[in-house]
């Protein structure tokens, strides 16, 4: 075959493809719609919700600071009234003790028996010598030999507001009459005695 008709060939062939194939059409395009603008309103709607979410935020912040600071407040409340009930337990601590008690007992005017009496529960007899004491009590529980409890130093006997445990000791002296106990030591009222060695 020839070159000529090898290119003729090729021509046909192309042209052949191209009247089976529908054509192209062209059309025209339309002009793109304008873009409207947007409202005002729309705007104005968007500025109040960012607005109105702002003002939010800051009001949750203000009430949870101001929640911190009232809970600081009752957490300082407690510890104090925690103190105070320490104090209290204290207070009632001390006035408990045998030693205010005993210092009551003696401003009342009570003495300690050197042979007490016994009281039995299961047939009421009584054990002992079944008198009252008389005379002074060989224990000074006002006085300054006891080692002053440090709960009630300041505080007050029941029957003598001047008298305390450390304090000037209240007048406990019974007069001895009708043959009173006559053989118990004499109280302490500077501690115990030291013997002396030199």
């Amino acid at each position: 075959m020839s070159a000529v008709a090898q290119g003729t060939s090729a021509v046909a062939g192309v042209g052949a493809e191209r009247k089976g194939a529908p054509g192209r059409r062209l059309r025209v395009v339309e002009e793109p719609s304008r873009r409207r603008r947007p409202k005002l309103i729309y705007g104005i709607v968007a500025l109040v919700g960012a607005l109105t979410i702002g003002a939010a935020q800051m009001a949750l912040s203000i009430l949870t600071t101001q929640s911190s600071y009232e809970l600081s407040t009752l957490n300082q409340e407690a510890r104090q009234l925690t103190w105070q009930k320490q104090i209290l337990y204290d207070d009632v601590a001390g006035l408990s003790s045998p030693q205010y008690l005993a210092a009551n007992a003696s401003a009342l005017g009570m003495v300690i028996d050197e042979s007490p009496s016994y009281l039995r529960l299961s047939d009421g007899a009584l054990l002992g010598a079944g008198q009252a004491a008389l005379g002074a009590s060989s224990v000074d529980a006002i006085g300054r030999a006891s080692v002053p409890n440090a709960l009630i130093t300041d505080t007050p006997l029941v029957t003598a507001p001047d008298a305390t445990i450390e304090g000037a000791p209240v007048e406990t002296d019974v007069a001895v009459t009708d043959g009173g106990v006559a053989n118990t030591p004499p109280p302490l009222t500077d501690g115990l005695p030291t013997p002396s060695t030199h």
